[in-house]
């Protein structure tokens, strides 16, 4: 039972620096929830929306605020701003606190639609210090590491090893956001 629903979960792999369209589409479970066109239109409206807008130079034309027009790599503001679009709220887990006191994750999935996490990375033999989204959800009553830069969606065993994970992002300087679906 367990191989048939692994086999069933949509997992977006890794593209230039599109984790965030592909942490949401896994999240989501949709190959097509987001495009860059969507992400890339909701980045240019927070710009038109910034009150201290950036002035404009040759390399504004590809580094936007929010994002990088050809690779991606957007902003949590994308990320946020991309969710609620969908009626989902995003509660940024204060990392002084650690994983244990994220009650949600031994619920139901009605409230708690998934986690997005931001962790650092080094990429390129070190060279390159960047940032990775991904997303962890509970799909058929199993946490899944659904990061893009893996093979294929991984299982946790257990709450407890999605607890010593989040811990271990904490740890590393890595950002844990709950995404909750909005129960208006």
């Amino acid at each position: 039972m367990g191989e048939q629903i692994k086999s069933e979960i949509y997992h977006e792999r890794q593209r230039l620096q599109f984790c965030l369209l592909h942490a949401l589409n896994n999240l989501f479970q949709e190959k097509d929830a987001f495009s860059r066109v969507d992400l890339n239109g909701i980045a240019e409206e927070l710009n038109l929306d910034d009150p201290t807008p950036v002035k404009w130079n040759p390399i504004s034309v590809v580094f936007k605020p929010h994002h990088n027009l050809f690779t991606g790599n957007y902003d949590v503001n994308v990320l946020i701003a991309a969710l609620e679009r969908r009626g989902k709220n995003v509660v940024w887990h204060d990392r002084r606190n650690g994983a244990g006191s994220i009650a949600s994750l031994e619920g139901s999935e009605d409230g708690l639609m998934g986690i997005v996490l931001n962790i650092p990375v080094r990429r390129y033999g070190g060279l390159l210090k960047n940032r990775h989204w991904l997303t962890l959800r509970k799909i058929g009553g199993i946490w899944y590491n659904l990061d893009s830069d893996l093979k294929a969606p991984t299982p946790f065993e257990d709450v407890d090893d999605v607890r010593v994970f989040l811990d271990s992002v904490i740890l590393a300087g890595g950002e844990i956001l709950l995404v909750m679906n909005d129960n208006k």
